[in-house]
């Protein structure tokens, strides 16, 4: 049997967000694996100063002692009429204008002010997953869509009653987290790890 398999394993997921570590439970679900968090083990939240999803997502996984596994991510809204912003800065940006919702606000504005009505926009991610103090491996994932105002839905967090996916009538806060968890970029990135370190039961 493959050595790498995480399937018997505890995994520490690298995040302080609620939200985040529910989608990884969900993502986790049906697989034998033991998680625990960031905080179960007091580890810090990690500053984000890269430059890139990728290099963000690493910085997470490496805030965790090498003696743990653990899977970290970064992801984002990129919005076209605004060249990719806020990409690595979502939350950030969240946080400067008061809120999720706030910030879905000022966003909505800045694209209006283009006058080029483009609505269209991708969620992105990097999913880490670093084995003990051996390696590190990087997978990402990407879904395309638009957004749309006002934000509709109460599920999900972050952007997600902001943004409709390619092909759906409805944004990611107003799918059931089943239906969700399935299709965004988190899922794509995920399916990629899985793919090579997990075995269904």
């Amino acid at each position: 049997m493959n050595q790498f398999f995480l399937n018997n394993k505890t995994v520490v997921i690298a995040s302080h967000n609620a939200g985040k570590i529910l989608e990884f439970e969900s993502l986790l679900n049906n697989y034998n694996i033991h998680i625990i968090t960031a905080s179960d083990i007091n580890a810090p939240d990690v500053e984000e100063v890269g430059k890139t999803f990728k290099e963000n997502s690493i910085l997470k996984a490496k805030s965790i002692p090498d003696k743990h596994i653990c899977i970290s991510d970064d992801s984002g809204l990129c919005v076209d009429a605004l060249d990719g912003f806020p990409g690595i800065y979502s939350a950030r940006f969240a946080k400067k204008n008061g809120g999720w919702y706030e910030s879905m606000d000022k966003l909505y504005k800045l694209i209006l002010q283009k006058k080029v009505k483009n609505f269209n926009a991708s969620f992105y991610c990097v999913i880490t997953l670093k084995w003990y103090d051996k390696w590190i491996k990087t997978f990402s994932g990407r879904i395309n869509g638009h957004i749309t105002w006002p934000p509709r839905g109460s599920n999900g967090f972050g952007y997600d009653p902001f943004f409709i996916p390619a092909g759906f009538n409805q944004t990611f806060g107003e799918m059931i987290h089943k239906e969700k968890i399935k299709l965004d970029h988190r899922y794509v990135a995920f399916k990629k790890l899985s793919k090579l370190y997990l075995i269904d039961n």
